[in-house]
């Protein structure tokens, strides 16, 4: 795992995050795609930018690392690219596009103020420029935002043809992405299965009836279930033991 630093040089990760593919739980539709479009970019076939977008703590971030080191030793490498770094993509993409290795330049947590000067930098870069075709290197971006853009309602007055022409400019960068995965937020079979999985893991032996109980109250007092929110929960339970 690599980061761009504030010089624009692509620098190691001293402390990589860990998570690998057997961490995480459910939601193996939505991994499959990412893992294929990945194998599909290390095998030299045609791979598609991928928008990763859903809820809060599903686990998109952690299912693009997940992939990264599941897939090192085929090759891969991962370019984490912070947002007010995105004007340096066609640069970054110059540099890599001569090296053997296959790369996934990441953009974590994507969004953007209406007439964002990084939103155009992307877009471009996604509609298909010359750098941007390198075939060893992919984008993958994460959003909690369907649309990426930070909307408001004013931005929706103005006769019709106006109003369209702002609907159509705030979709249209999530509509360069090839693939677009989304994480939804888990329903309460779901994050149980998800919780047990991780009781069982961490060998916490508690009745299942309890755990159920346990988990179900932690959810509602923080105002709904995800995958982040099982992992708080099963955390809590093993600093008391």
């Amino acid at each position: 795992m690599f980061y761009v630093d504030d010089n624009g040089n692509i620098v190691p990760v001293l402390h990589p995050d860990k998570t690998e593919l057997s961490d995480l739980v459910d939601y193996e539709r939505e991994r499959t795609i990412i893992i294929d479009n990945t194998k599909a970019l290390l095998q030299g076939k045609p791979a598609a930018n991928i928008l990763l977008t859903g809820d809060a703590g599903t686990g998109k971030s952690s299912t693009v690392k997940a992939v990264a080191n599941a897939l090192w030793n085929e090759g891969l490498r991962i370019v984490e690219v912070r947002k007010d770094q995105l004007r340096s993509i066609p640069k970054i993409l110059d540099e890599l596009s001569s090296n053997p290795l296959k790369f996934v330049l990441f953009i974590d947590d994507l969004s953007f103020l209406k007439d964002d000067d990084n939103f155009n930098a992307l877009k471009a870069v996604l509609e298909g420029s010359v750098t941007a075709k390198s075939n060893n290197v992919v984008i993958y971006a994460t959003s909690n935002r369907r649309h990426i853009i930070k909307e408001k309602f004013s931005d929706r007055e103005g006769d019709d043809v106006h109003r369209n022409d702002t609907m159509q400019e705030l979709i249209s960068l999530s509509e360069r992405f090839g693939i677009h995965v989304t994480f939804s937020k888990p329903n309460k079979e779901t994050f149980l299965h998800i919780v047990h999985h991780l009781v069982k893991e961490n060998g916490v032996e508690i009745p299942t009836e309890e755990i159920d109980g346990l988990a179900e109250r932690f959810a509602l007092e923080r105002g709904g279930r995800s995958a982040r929110l099982a992992k708080q929960f099963v955390d809590g339970l093993l600093s008391k033991i």
